[in-house]
């Protein structure tokens, strides 16, 4: 019936509405709250929705299909070549060898002939890219070298899953033309090496037609301006070029990441991932959610000592390869750890080689339902393995990290500032203070960043603001001032509570992303606090009023009043937040406070006959 599609969708949502927050108050991944959602309601817990799995794997697909078409979008070549070190030597090492061991493992203690070996090997030494991408954004990781370490694997990994779906028919041991359940492909009554041509041959014809094709006719609809044909002619490609890959027996997920990968160097890039970021959320939500219903708890009881050793045998095969591999990348053990955890699981395309695999008969039904469950058991375990290694192993790793990390640079100057954290916010305060002629000791954490300074003609030196040791060389015994403008707001708030300690007479200006941070601070008695969103919020409503008539010197003089007023707010809200009736009752009684003192400002005479700040008032006077 067509209300089961209905019915289905609300309890999907509400079981991520409900389960998601729970799982993020207790301090776990959203991607586990996802889990955790999709087993409750599914066929072997509540039995809510899915009786049949495939049912349910058919549903989350489509978020698959949506990530790869992003992921293809972000495949810009400038980007990939700042990483092909990363890329061809992570991700080729990482898995070649993952799949070697498990060769050759499975070899020696499994019954499997090669064949279906070399295929299982293939399918779990891929790792989830929805799971790993997720994790690190939610953790401010993408940017960090773990997160581009990891990108780079799971980049390589994806673009390998079409080679390796090419190859599969070579293994091929049973008729193509026996009739199952399984989806019939146009080119299954092919031989073997026709097949692999056929799928090589039509890749490059979507690739090529795409980009001569396609894009000139999207710069065509674009020039009509509206933007709901736009989008629906890039989901005709999305769709096309993936109903193309079904039809030779691939999956569809392969075809939408093509689809970016064409899109990816022109100029819709940005605005199709505009259109279709806001619901990537969702729909990957919506595929974790798919996987955790789709665990065979049946299966699992039947076959539990197999699928539970043999699931942990292949999270610790390739934990270990992916940390030994991060060695030689990776300096830091913290980060090696956080690497390796993240690609100890196998992936969504375990399940589409795993299936494609059976389609070829070079794996069997029983055996490829229990490899699927061992996929699915992995990607469970791995939010829960990242979670013990945060709150126990992640910590003492810090401790042992100190050998083998990278030595702070020897300062050599004793200047009245010093700067801690150089990014977009410290930096504009140093050339204020360069520009003023004030000489200031820059300290950053970011090797990189330390060198493109050093590029600009900026003296920086590398440390960890958080060590005593670091600030004790940088001067802060004779130093006036200490900016703290670290990116991260709990290092940087750790540093104020060493300089505190430390160095009590040490005057302290430290930045606030926002009001919640501008809390923690006055909690700790800091009395400089410049929040990043206030001040050119102000500075932007002052020339607002500039615009519509004011005159220059009384919107700067309002803007001024309106930043004391807030920072007399702050601390007052700062003493109830805990407190929700009281902290919104307060909020309510200062808004009202504010605007009736403004507004008292506003309409007063002094203000209104100070013209020296407007130039148009100035020149009319020269005129005269």
């Amino acid at each position: 019936m067509e209300t089961d599609y209905l019915f289905h969708a609300i309890i999907y949502l509400s079981a991520a509405v409900v389960c998601v927050p729970i799982a993020k108050k207790l301090g776990m991944s959203s991607i586990l709250g996802y889990l955790l959602a999709g087993i409750i309601i599914g066929p072997f817990v509540l039995g809510f929705i899915g009786q049949e799995s495939q049912d349910i794997m058919r549903f989350a697909e489509f978020g698959v299909v949506m990530m790869m078409f992003l992921i293809g979008l972000e495949l810009e070549p400038g980007k990939i070549w700042k990483i092909r070190k990363f890329i061809l030597g992570m991700g080729s090492l990482q898995l070649v060898g993952t799949t070697l061991v498990l060769f050759i493992g499975c070899l020696l203690f499994m019954d499997w002939n090669w064949k279906t070996t070399l295929a299982i090997s293939l399918a779990l030494a891929l790792s989830s890219t929805a799971i790993v991408l997720q994790s690190l954004k939610e953790k401010g990781l993408s940017d960090t070298s773990v997160g581009r370490s990891s990108f780079a694997v799971l980049l390589f990994q994806d673009i390998t899953v079409i080679p390796i779906l090419a190859f599969l028919p070579l293994l091929a041991t049973g008729n193509p033309n026996t009739t199952n359940d399984t989806h019939q492909s146009l080119i299954s009554g092919f031989q073997s090496w026709l097949q692999t041509l056929i799928v090589i041959g039509i890749i490059l014809i979507i690739y090529f037609s795409g980009r001569f094709l396609f894009v000139p006719l999207l710069r065509i609809i674009a020039k009509t301006r509206l933007q709901e044909l736009f989008t629906a002619s890039a989901l005709l490609l999305v769709v096309g070029v993936s109903c193309l890959m079904h039809l030779i027996g691939l999956n569809p997920a392969l075809g939408t990441f093509m689809a970016g990968v064409v899109l990816a160097n022109s100029e819709f890039r940005h605005e199709l991932e505009g259109d279709i970021a806001p619901f990537k959320g969702l729909l990957l939500g919506l595929f974790f959610i798919g996987v955790g219903a789709s665990i065979n708890f049946q299966l699992i009881r039947d076959n539990s000592l197999f699928i539970f050793v043999f699931g942990a045998i292949l999270i610790l095969v390739k934990f270990l390869v992916s940390f030994a591999i991060s060695k030689f990348y990776i300096n830091k053990m913290d980060q090696n750890l956080l690497f390796a955890f993240g690609l100890s699981q196998s992936g969504e395309f375990g399940f589409v080689i795993t299936s494609f695999c059976v389609s070829l008969y070079i794996i069997p039904n029983i055996l490829a339902n229990q490899i699927v469950a061992i996929i699915a058991m992995s990607m469970v375990a791995t939010p829960i393995l990242q979670l013990i290694n945060e709150r126990f192993i992640y910590t003492n790793s810090k401790i042992k990290e100190k050998e083998n990390k990278k030595e702070s640079d020897i300062i050599d100057e004793h200047n009245p500032v010093i700067i801690a954290g150089f990014g977009h916010f410290g930096s504009t305060v140093g050339r204020l203070l360069r520009a003023s002629n004030v000489k200031s000791t820059i300290l950053d954490y970011d090797s990189d960043r330390i060198d493109v300074l050093r590029k600009m003609g900026f003296k920086a030196h590398y440390g960890d603001a958080t060590r005593l040791e670091l600030l004790k060389a940088a001067g802060c015994e004779k130093a006036k001032l200490f900016i703290a403008a670290i990116d991260n707001p709990t290092v940087n708030l750790q540093v104020i509570k060493i300089l505190q300690k430390h160095y009590p007479n040490l005057k302290i200006l430290t930045r606030a992303r926002n009001r919640i941070d501008a809390y923690e601070l006055i909690d700790h008695k800091v009395d400089h606090i410049y929040r990043e969103t206030l001040y050119s919020a102000v500075n932007m409503g002052v020339d607002a009023l500039v615009v519509l008539g004011h005159r220059r010197y009384t919107a700067t003089r309002h803007g001024q009043q309106f930043i004391k007023y807030d920072e007399i707010t702050t601390l007052k809200l700062a003493e109830k937040r805990h407190d929700k009736a009281a902290y919104l009752v307060t909020i309510k009684e200062e808004i009202e406070l504010l605007e009736q003192l403004l507004k008292s400002d506003l309409d007063s005479q002094v203000a209104a006959t100070n013209h020296s700040w407007d130039s148009e008032h100035l020149n009319k006077k020269m005129r005269k």
